[in-house]
């Protein structure tokens, strides 16, 4: 079977985005745009965003996570400290995301400096989530080779047995991380490739460059 894919294209004509939509705060725009793909039919988890990391030797990787608080201080997610990620944010305390809304037809780039948040913040997202979650967090040594699924699952019952109708701790290995933005880029499709992008990057604590980029 030949899987051509040379001719598959789409025109984006949704909508312009223009220098008069940008307003003075990354985070501000960052929200509309989120909201928007909130609201919007046929966008499946709008928060989920893909993380790229690097390790100390130059090797790129990236996933998708989701993102599950932001303000002016940046964006936050959680996973497991000791996975490949949490050894390459380690390692070179950088990092940078990607939002894509198909639907919208738009992406949202965002580049800046990693570092763990809080104890206080890990614990209160950690007692937020289900509690199946909760015991998850426990059961996978994410990115460890494993010799099958039944690892988990037997290491699943153990821990269901041993937390019965008690709320489990969170583990010591597994909390949050926020990525403070040194530069975030919306960019809206546009007809015959020729996409408005708009990048803002910091140049100062709060005050944000906003320029145009070609396509």
């Amino acid at each position: 079977m030949n899987t051509d894919i040379r001719n598959l294209r789409k025109d984006y004509t949704r909508q312009r985005l223009d220098e008069g939509d940008a307003v003075a705060s990354p985070i501000d725009m960052f929200r509309t745009w989120l909201d928007e793909a909130l609201n919007t039919e046929g966008i499946i988890e709008p928060n989920a965003m893909t993380l790229a990391t690097v390790s100390a030797a130059g090797k790129p990787s990236a996933r998708i996570v989701l993102l599950r608080s932001f303000d002016e201080r940046g964006f936050c997610f959680y996973t497991n400290y000791t996975s490949r990620k949490g050894h390459e944010l380690a390692q070179t305390g950088s990092a940078a995301l990607v939002f894509w809304w198909g639907v919208l037809e738009r992406q949202i780039r965002i580049e800046g400096r990693v570092e763990e948040v809080s104890s206080e913040e890990s614990d209160a997202y950690y007692n937020s989530r289900p509690w199946g979650s909760r015991i998850g967090s426990w059961v996978s040594d994410q990115s460890a080779v494993i010799n099958g699924r039944d690892v988990l699952e037997n290491r699943l019952a153990e821990l269901t047995d041993q937390y019965d109708g008690v709320d489990p701790p969170r583990p010591p290995h597994w909390g949050g991380y926020r990525l403070e933005p040194l530069a975030i880029e919306f960019w809206q499709g546009g007809v015959h490739r020729l996409h408005d992008r708009l990048r803002y990057t910091r140049e100062e604590e709060v005050d944000w460059r906003v320029e145009r980029l070609s396509p």
